[in-house]
């Protein structure tokens, strides 16, 4: 009887102990109350009260930047979209208030201007909001002056038409705008806007995670496409005369080829040595070549 009442008296001290233990634990953890979104919200959205709620969070998860206080995050607008009860971040917002919806989406020091696109222009509808392209010069005109350039490199969509984000459904019956919105500085914004108006302007579709630029830059001309052009110009550089008619010589004949290059004709070959006449003696055992010119 000793013996069970004490393992039983151990038992109960030892598992008091541990609930001790427990709830002197879960008073030490702290908890904070955050603010977060109360429903599903685009970028550009002015957040108001109604559409913030808080929630109670232990303090060692408490995210970077996130916000305590409704009063914070109140007047300002939202520069990426977010989902309900996902937490408001500080640098998801803007830093200012005065702006409404889109044009507070545009990063100090960055423009947007709109470039018209086609279903070939913008690949085929691939290029979305937030993408990142490259911007392309073409300049029309006559064979010997059209040349393709990039102009800008790794620039971000603002937006497609009236589509500012991936997924955003639009009225069916809103007319169609085919522009692209772009997000560049005052200076490339010059530039693309003399491009606009000299030539014909393209968009080649980035992968996101590709921040790399090309460091040759140099344009595209004709040459690279009719080699009859690239002989002319090749021609033209080492002063010979411009080829005759507008048809491209046969290449594989080697006169024309080295007509076409520039190249001067091989020398002459010497010729042949005449040919000998060789007569064969034999006297007796004895075998002599006698050789006559």
């Amino acid at each position: 009887m000793l013996t069970i009442f004490g393992i039983a008296w151990v038992s109960a001290m030892a598992l008091t102990w541990f609930l001790w233990s427990l709830a002197r634990g879960q008073k030490k953890e702290r908890f904070v109350q955050v603010v977060a979104a109360a429903r599903d919200m685009a970028s550009g959205t002015r957040l108001r009260k109604a559409d913030l709620k808080t929630l109670t969070v232990p303090e060692r998860e408490l995210p970077k930047g996130v916000l305590t206080r409704v009063a914070d995050a109140e007047g300002r607008v939202l520069l990426y979209p977010v989902t309900a009860s996902e937490v408001v971040n500080a640098t998801r917002l803007t830093s200012w208030s005065g702006a409404e919806g889109i044009p507070a989406t545009i990063e100090p020091g960055k423009r947007a201007i709109a470039v018209p696109i086609t279903d070939a222009s913008g690949v085929a509808g691939l290029v979305q909001p937030r993408s990142r392209v490259d911007v392309l010069f073409t300049r029309t005109g006559a064979m010997a002056e059209a040349a393709t350039v990039t102009i800008l490199q790794d620039i971000e969509v603002l937006s497609v038409g009236r589509i500012t984000q991936a997924g955003q459904t639009v009225d069916p019956r809103a007319p169609r705008v085919p522009v692209a919105t772009l997000l560049v500085t005052p200076e490339e914004a010059r530039k693309l806007e003399l491009a606009k108006n000299q030539g014909k302007i393209s968009l080649a579709l980035r992968n996101p995670l590709d921040r790399s630029t090309a460091a040759d830059n140099a344009p595209v001309t004709a040459e690279a496409l009719d080699p009859l052009v690239h002989a002319r110009a090749a021609r033209a550089r080492r002063g010979l005369p411009p080829l005759a008619g507008a048809k491209l010589p046969d290449v594989r004949d080697e006169s024309a080829w080295r007509e076409l290059t520039g190249q001067k004709p091989p020398p002459p070959k010497p010729e042949p040595p005449k040919p000998k006449h060789v007569v064969d003696v034999f006297r007796g055992d004895k075998h002599v070549q006698e050789i006559f010119q």
